[in-house]
C-alpha cells in the first residue's frame, strides 16, 4: 500500500508558488539600473553644478564689489585727509589778509599786535584738534636726541651739562609721530682753567 504525499506537497521537487516569486523580486533588485533611471541622476547632478557654479559667481562678483569699494575709500581718505585741517586753517589765513590791509602807523600797531596773538591762538586751537604738539623744552630740560636736535653748544654754569640752554626754533610732534625735532642749544661744562669765555659757542 502506497502511502500519499501530505495534501500541497510539491511534486517532482517543484517549489511553491510564493518561493519562486521572493526569487524574482531579488532578481530584479539585483539587476542594473536602466538608462531612464541614469539620465534622472546625471540630471541632478548637472543641475547641483549649475547652483554651485552660481553661486561661486555671485560670491566673486560681492568680492570685487567690496574691492572696488575699498579702493575707493581709500582713494577719497589720501584726497581729502586734510580737509578739516585746511577748513581749519582758512580762518588763520583770514586774520593773516586782514592784518596785511591794516596801514602800520604808531596808532596800529597795538591793533595789529593784538591781531597777531589772536591768529596764534587760531593757529593753537587748529593744530589742538588734529593733535598736532609743540616739542619746546624748557632751559635745564634734559636733552632728548629722539625729540631735540643740537645746533650748537655752549659753556654754561647754570644749567648742568647736556641740558637745553636755549631753543633756537620749536619742534612739532603729530600724535606719537615727530613732525621736526626742536632746535636747541646744549649746556657743556665751563672749561676747567678759566681761560675760556663763559660764551663760547661751537657748531
Amino acid at each position: 500500500m502506497t502511502e500519499k504525499d501530505p495534501p500541497g506537497t510539491p511534486r517532482n521537487g517543484a517549489q511553491p508558488e510564493t518561493d519562486a516569486a521572493a526569487t524574482a523580486a531579488a532578481g530584479e533588485a539585483g539587476s542594473p539600473p536602466g538608462e531612464a533611471e541614469l539620465q534622472a541622476k546625471l540630471a541632478e547632478i548637472q543641475a547641483r553644478v549649475a547652483e554651485k557654479h552660481e553661486e561661486f559667481l555671485r560670491a566673486l562678483a560681492e568680492v570685487e564689489n567690496v574691492r572696488r569699494r575699498a579702493a575707493q575709500d581709500v582713494e577719497r581718505a589720501r584726497k581729502y585727509a586734510l580737509e578739516g585741517f585746511a577748513q581749519e586753517l582758512l580762518g588763520v589765513r583770514d586774520s593773516l589778509d586782514q592784518a596785511a590791509q591794516v596801514e602800520i602807523s604808531a596808532d596800529t600797531v597795538e591793533q595789529m599786535r593784538e591781531g597777531l596773538g589772536l591768529t596764534l591762538r587760531l593757529l593753537d586751537s587748529a593744530f589742538s584738534r588734529f593733535h598736532i604738539e609743540t616739542v619746546s623744552p624748557e632751559p635745564g630740560d634734559r636733552f632728548d636726541p629722539e625729540s631735540h636736535q643740537a645746533v650748537t653748544t655752549r659753556e654754561s654754569d647754570q644749567v648742568e651739562p647736556n641740558a637745553v640752554v636755549e631753543v633756537v626754533q620749536k619742534g612739532y610732534r603729530l600724535n606719537d609721530r615727530l613732525l621736526r625735532p626742536a632746535m636747541v642749544v646744549v649746556a657743556r661744562a665751563p672749561a676747567a682753567d678759566g681761560g675760556g669765555s663763559g660764551g663760547a659757542e661751537s657748531a
